[in-house]
């Protein structure tokens, strides 16, 4: 095989077999190479193989084309009776064209010169002349270092030696030391770390990085350190992509640890986000405006207690709801002072009324009545548990089918009345009947006897509901001392 194919083929395999990596020295630095090796001689020439001695000192250019001047030589002898001394040397300006860039790990280059050779012996005298070259080379940093590298080149040199007919093709082998002085440190990333010792090479600018270049996440929210504008978010935080946590509702705890993602905008929330309800009426703390409301008591929106009947007692604890205002109520809710009609109603399960008056022979309601009536929708409004019948009752006068029509009529009359002003008394807790003349509570025989036997009477019919109402209650009369509170020991 001719030098020039050997050449062409070691190039190739430098080339293929080169491993590639990150290039650490940029700019256009100096480098110097001492080495030595052997130089296989043209066996036309008679001269025995000899070791060789090398030397350069060069200049990157260019990432990819470098200038150089070399040295080689060897001492040896001819091949010839007697085998007398020869001395060889070649001094060129090279350009080495880098195959990579020569920053790296391992860079393969072509290697084109131009020089003088010189060839001496005492047989063929000295020869002087111009002679090309041609070679290829690898650059193997050495133990990691960017500035030292392993040099291993082939080169063939065109040279005619004295007395030859045509110019021969010494090849020279060598391994020498490389060394790179000046330049400066190449970071692709630009993150302080070199790409010779970058294990990340593609950090986003501005990431702070380790030692060997890969991004710091120190609140392990995938935004790195220096870009992260919120560094000290908690574990498990979403974050917006500056590294801020997201707080969709906006009650101080961030997506991810929020536990209730939809608290109304105000609330007061624990850590992990969700409402507070310290009196646990169902309105939240921050939006509740009465924070302390008792256990039990219904609230409105504002988380107030409601109080329909106004006696100082919420409803949910208030045991009689419809207490009017004008009565004092126990802790309860309900009255402790009483009218008579009302303690009427408790002791004897009946109210009876004489002073319900009507047009004469007909069941309307004179306008004079409507007080009576007032005062007895009161007292049933305290009672819905009690089922009450209102009976109609005449004394003789007239005939007895005409009392007792008239009388039903009246007792009806007054059911609607009372049902008709108080939407609140329920009208499936009353009933109406007509006696006429038939239950008298006095002699008809006179004016006093018959005016009592016309009247109106409001019966209880459920028994076991007044004795519940009457153990329930401790009533007092207008004007009595309030009773001991039982509950104190």
């Amino acid at each position: 095989m001719s030098p020039w194919k050997r050449l062409l083929l070691s190039t190739a395999l430098v080339a293929v077999l080169a491993p590639a990596a990150h290039a650490q020295l940029g700019g256009r630095p100096f480098e110097a190479s001492a080495g030595a090796g052997i130089t296989n001689f043209d066996s036309r020439d008679q001269i025995k193989d000899a070791a060789a001695f090398t030397g350069s000192l060069g200049w990157r250019w260019t990432t990819f084309l470098s200038l150089e001047g070399s040295f080689t030589g060897s001492k040896t002898q001819l091949d010839r009776d007697g085998s007398p001394d020869h001395e060889w040397s070649y001094t060129a300006l090279d350009l080495r064209w880098n195959l990579r860039d020569p920053a790296e790990r391992a860079t393969p280059y072509l290697l084109t010169g131009v020089g003088m050779g010189r060839s001496v012996n005492e047989v063929d005298g000295l020869a002087r002349t111009g002679a090309p070259s041609l070679g290829v080379g690898f650059l193997k940093s050495m133990f990691g270092n960017p500035r030292a590298y392993l040099r291993l080149q082939a080169r063939s040199i065109s040279f005619r030696e004295a007395g030859a007919e045509e110019s021969s093709h010494h090849l020279e082998a060598t391994a020498a030391l490389h060394w790179i002085f000046g330049g400066k440190a190449k970071d692709q990333d630009l993150d302080g770390v070199s790409n010779w010792d970058d294990k990340c090479a593609n950090t986003p600018i501005g990431a702070k990085v380790d030692k060997i270049g890969c991004p710091i996440d120190s609140d392990r929210d995938s935004v790195y350190d220096g870009l992260d504008k919120c560094e000290g978010t908690p574990a498990g935080c979403k974050v917006d992509k500056t590294g801020c946590p997201i707080d969709t509702d906006g009650d101080g705890v961030c997506d991810g640890i929020d536990l209730c993602a939809s608290t109304p905008t105000g609330a007061k929330v624990d850590v992990k986000g969700c409402p507070l309800d310290s009196d646990g009426d169902g309105a939240f703390d921050g939006l509740d405006k009465c924070e302390n409301s008792p256990k039990g008591c219904v609230v409105d929106t504002a988380g107030c207690p409601v109080d329909t009947d106004g006696d100082g007692v919420c409803d949910g604890l208030d045991q009689c709801p419809n207490t009017l205002s004008e009565y004092k109520s126990d802790p309860n809710g309900c009255p402790i002072e009483v009218s008579e009609l009302e303690v009427e109603l408790l002791d004897t399960g009946m109210i009876r009324l004489e002073n319900i008056n009507f047009d004469t022979g007909k069941a309307t309601i004179k306008a004079n009545s409507d007080p009576v009536l007032a005062s007895i929708a009161a007292i049933l409004l305290q009672y819905p548990a009690l089922k009450i019948e209102i009976g109609g009752h005449t004394d003789n006068t007239g005939t007895k089918a005409k009392n007792m029509k008239l009388s039903d009529q009246r007792a009806a009359a007054v059911m609607t009345w009372l049902t008709g002003r108080y939407p609140t008394l329920d009208a499936s807790q009353f009933t109406s009947k007509g006696y006429g003349p038939e239950m008298p509570v006095a002699s008809n025989g006179t004016k006093l006897g018959r005016a009592k036997n016309r009247r109106v009477e409001f019966k209880v019919m459920n028994t076991e509901a007044l004795r519940f109402e009457r153990e329930k209650r401790g009533f007092l009369r207008k004007d009595s001392a309030a009773p001991a509170d039982s509950t104190k020991r």
